[in-house]
């Protein structure tokens, strides 16, 4: 994993719609003394604080989770806050792996996240503006094949869910634009306010006993049966350790480091919008992805807000402007929005692994250190459903653990000094192949 852009640095701090609408005043100290725990975590993000909360539900509460700057600061807290199913952007990418049956049993967890994240908010009462709501769109007949091959999968899976295949006018029953072919309209997914939620995960994760440490970076770790953690001001020893940093490793732990490569999503938020431009933007008041490639995300949010994201398609860049240029891309979606004000511009890395599917595991020789990174811009109901699974691992074993750690986790040259050009290239390749799996 690369170090972080220093070009993308400023944007970190920009005020985005996320801290701008939290809900929860809650905030942990940092650590200034030395602690013994069963488990430490580094970092705060979902995969963090969902496995830590998933091990905490499990009766293993002695867990210290150490975040080196606030709760969210990486790519939880800058997302779409999309709530799709998948795990990955292709299954079929790591067929070859696990084979016909492993490939079952990955298509059936693959679409839990969303019920996870329902019965989350609905058993600790979270305040994270969860809806129903999701469609997937086509912007040609290629892409229309896939998706119906993807609506008779959903329908597969849950008969009893309101999945609809729309084509032509009909799309606009779900969406006020003209440029797509067709669509899924998928009532079991949705969107949710992704820091509000992690918020709520926390303070659920500190009601079974568990210690989260803020501004506390973790400095060095040492390995052994018991591994140590240590910070400025204090240190964790702990029978098991969990890399949680995704996009933010840095480079702290040399074996997982190159295993990804950081590319870079932007967002906006719209001005507050009138209930009428909502209803025309979004009928159901949903959240919306189309397949290509490099996708376009957005969603309406509780306060009427439009927030649109995408990532640059071919050459890796980061754009100067991030208002100007991703409000030319809704545009072209939404050109009856040319008059509405843009009030948030913000940007973060995404880790993005080689076959783009989330990698968990332990390390070499150190079957007490566990990882798990690489969601590949597809993070917020995925991470629900890899730590449901990591946790698995970390306490009683399972065989959907066992099945998914043995998927190879690919090394990625270049990805320091190289980086920009790698993920150019790489971005080149996935367009290209986006003609052959009918994704283009």
């Amino acid at each position: 994993m690369s170090v972080l852009d220093p070009k993308v640095m400023r944007h970190l701090d920009a005020l985005n719609y996320y801290t701008a609408t939290r809900k929860y005043d809650l905030s942990f100290p940092r650590l200034t003394q030395d602690l013994d725990a069963d488990v430490v975590v580094i970092g705060g993000g979902f995969s963090g604080i969902n496995t830590a909360l998933e091990l905490a539900e499990k009766g293993i509460t002695n867990i210290v989770v150490l975040e080196g700057r606030h709760l969210g600061y990486g790519g939880t807290g800058r997302n779409g806050g999309q709530v799709m199913a998948g795990i990955g952007h292709d299954l079929n990418a790591v067929k070859k792996h696990i084979g016909p049956g492993g490939m079952e049993t990955l298509f059936k967890i693959a679409n839990l996240g969303a019920g996870v994240i329902r019965d989350r908010v609905a058993r600790y009462r979270i305040d994270a503006d969860f809806c129903r709501g999701y469609g997937y769109l086509a912007y040609n007949q290629r892409q229309m094949t896939t998706l119906r091959s993807w609506f008779d999968e959903f329908r597969a899976v849950d008969p009893d869910e309101d999945i609809e295949l729309l084509e032509g006018p009909a799309v606009r029953r779900i969406v006020g634009s003209d440029v797509y072919a067709g669509a899924i309209k998928h009532m079991g997914g949705g969107h949710v306010h992704s820091l509000n939620l992690l918020l709520g995960e926390a303070q659920a994760l500190a009601g079974h006993g568990a210690r989260i440490f803020e501004n506390s970076p973790a400095v060095s770790v040492e390995y052994g049966e018991r591994i140590t953690v240590r910070t400025n001001a204090g240190s964790v020893r702990a029978q098991k350790l969990l890399w949680a940093c995704d996009g933010f490793l840095n480079r702290m732990e040399p074996e997982i480091a190159g295993k990804t490569i950081n590319t870079y999503a932007f967002q906006i938020a719209t001005e507050v919008l009138p209930d009428d431009l909502i209803a025309r933007i979004s009928p159901i008041r949903g959240a919306y992805s189309d397949i290509r490639p490099v996708i376009d995300y957005y969603r309406v949010t509780t306060e009427n807000r439009l927030l649109y994201g995408s990532a640059t398609r071919v050459v890796d860049r980061i754009p100067q402007d991030l208002a100007g240029w991703n409000r030319a891309l809704m545009l072209k979606t939404f050109p009856y929005l040319r008059d509405v004000r843009i009030d948030m511009a913000w940007g973060g890395p995404m880790a993005c692994s080689a076959n783009l599917f989330p990698q968990i595991g332990t390390l070499s020789g150190r079957p007490n250190a566990f990882y798990v990174q690489g969601y590949s811009g597809f993070g917020v109901t995925p991470s629900h459903i890899v730590c449901k699974v990591l946790a698995e691992g970390m306490s009683e074993g399972s065989a959907r653990y066992d099945l998914m750690a043995r998927i190879p986790h690919v090394s990625i040259l270049g990805t320091d000094h190289a980086r920009p050009a790698v993920t150019t290239a790489a971005k080149c390749w996935h367009q290209l192949s986006g003609y052959f799996n009918g994704r283009r």
